[in-house]
């Protein structure tokens, strides 16, 4: 997916007022305001409640959902091959911002993590905060794209390693 493709997807959302954050590989891009490696698709945390808007205003641009994992996530894509990866969250009882795993859990973002901001090609942009990025790469066996997310940042941000990636995380790829 093009930076172009992102800045599109995200406008046309803003533009019904959706809500929506960065996340994932373009999350951590846009957080280093450069794009450091090439993305399959795009990731975007956005309120569960949002959900069928987001179906609704995408349709018009061709989407279709092509995974339905609610309340955990649901995937779009379009014919052209772009593909967005909804992450959904909404407020537990404490107001804690939880994504209910598939298993029914939750999984707690940290205090202030949709406070991000980063640049898409100059433009400023919405998205998870580098420690909530670093959350969400963990839990489960790394790729390679995840070790170069990681990497980055720890050395941008000077965040601490999660312990899946001790030892599998370098100073160079």
């Amino acid at each position: 997916m093009k930076s172009e493709d992102v800045l599109q997807i995200v406008t046309w959302l803003e533009r019904a007022e959706i809500p929506v954050w960065l996340d994932g590989g373009w999350g951590v891009d846009a957080l280093l305001s450069q794009q450091t490696r090439s993305h399959s698709d795009l990731d975007l945390v956005v309120r569960l409640e949002d959900a069928g808007q987001i179906e609704q205003t995408l349709a018009i641009y061709q989407f279709a959902i092509i995974l339905n994992e609610l309340p955990t996530r649901f995937v779009m894509k379009d014919a052209n091959c772009r593909s967005v990866d909804f992450h959904t969250v909404q407020q537990d009882s404490s107001g804690q911002l939880i994504q209910v795993l598939q298993d029914g859990s939750p999984f707690h973002y940290p205090q202030d993590s949709l406070a991000g901001q980063g640049r898409i090609d100059s433009n400023v942009i919405s998205c998870i905060t580098p420690e909530a990025q670093m959350l969400c790469h963990t839990g489960y066996n790394p790729q390679a794209k995840d070790i170069h997310d990681v990497r980055l940042l720890q050395q941008y941000f000077n965040l601490p390693l999660p312990e899946e990636y001790v030892g599998v995380v370098t100073g160079s790829e």
